[in-house]
């Protein structure tokens, strides 16, 4: 379990890159915030772009398909939202704004690492304010055709079991397993990458899809081989992206999780359908906090909150 008080950067932080779905420039800069601010994306823009800000939220996902996309009654805010939110959550950083000048969060490499070198590069500072978790106190469970998510107490802190299954000989079926701290996250999995494969390109991008994939962001499989010069980061890559995914897709929650998260071939939207069904059901978690996050439960949660029900249903 990370430490008892909120937290937040030392300083600003700047990346550059393009959306990988988009193709678009776009800057993002990380900047400090104060306690109970949460994760707020701010969308900046010139002349008459309107100044857009919003909650890293379940409630604000309004797309998930091949990314998580935030936005609000105006429309989509931005959409790739889960590497650094996964860099983010991992690192325990608990408030910060992060400003983009366009419609999509910069890809980078396809994975965390340049979020978390950013992340490294401004600092983290400890806050005067009580870190707040959400403590799973049931399993809930969602079944969608072959694809399945779980979430299940887990007092000890934050674990990530994903396992995915492809029809390709570089894929096939393939598990991870990883206790989620800043130093198993930039072990294990920040340095995984998005992926696709070339058989599916001209659908993806006739769809308005991956225009901005390339080598340099997105590892690439044919029927054969992978086509990325540098070949594999880890032997089981894809499944430790999908793992750096649910990271990201789970900090919606707005608070760390204490938590066991299991999915079987799983993704974004299985990922936001389990969240939603967790909030939906005020029986099964709480918050709690350092102090109090063993203590049995009563009718109130030990910090004598009693957890609010909100979110959608999910059948």
């Amino acid at each position: 379990m990370k430490s008892g008080k909120q937290t937040t950067l030392r300083d600003d932080a700047t990346l550059q890159g393009i959306g990988v779905h988009s193709g678009k420039p776009v800057s993002l800069t990380l900047r400090p915030a104060d306690a109970d601010t949460g994760i707020l994306f701010v969308r900046t823009g010139p002349g008459d772009q309107p100044h857009r800000e919003i909650r890293a939220d379940v409630r604000a996902v309004t797309a998930t398909e091949f990314a998580t996309v935030l936005g609000d009654s105006h429309g989509p805010l931005c959409s790739t939202s889960e590497h650094v939110l996964a860099a983010m959550s991992a690192l325990g950083v608990d408030n910060a704004v992060i400003e983009i000048d366009g419609p999509e969060i910069p890809i980078m490499d396809g994975s965390a690492d340049a979020f978390v070198a950013a992340i490294d590069k401004a600092g983290i500072v400890t806050l005067d304010a009580s870190r707040r978790y959400i403590k799973v106190l049931k399993p809930v469970r969602v079944v969608r055709g072959e694809a399945s998510g779980e979430l299940l107490p887990n007092a000890r802190g934050f674990r990530v079991e994903t396992e995915i299954d492809f029809d390709h000989p570089l894929v096939g079926r393939q598990r991870c397993g990883v206790d989620i701290d800043a130093a198993s996250f930039r072990r294990e999995l920040a340095r995984a990458r998005t992926f696709g494969f070339m058989k599916d390109v001209s659908k993806l991008w006739a769809a308005g899809y991956a225009l901005g994939a390339n080598f340099d962001n997105t590892l690439v499989v044919s029927e054969d081989r992978v086509l990325n010069p540098d070949g594999l980061r880890y032997p089981d890559e894809f499944v430790r992206h999908k793992a750096l995914d649910a990271v990201g897709d789970l900090a919606l929650a707005g608070a760390p999780l204490l938590a066991t998260y299991r999915s079987v071939r799983g993704g974004h939207k299985l990922n936001h359908a389990v969240l939603c069904a967790l909030m939906a059901d005020p029986s099964a978690w709480t918050y709690v906090t350092a102090e109090t996050a063993r203590r049995p439960r009563g009718h109130a949660d030990a910090a004598g909150l009693v957890a609010p029900a909100f979110g959608p249903d999910v059948s």
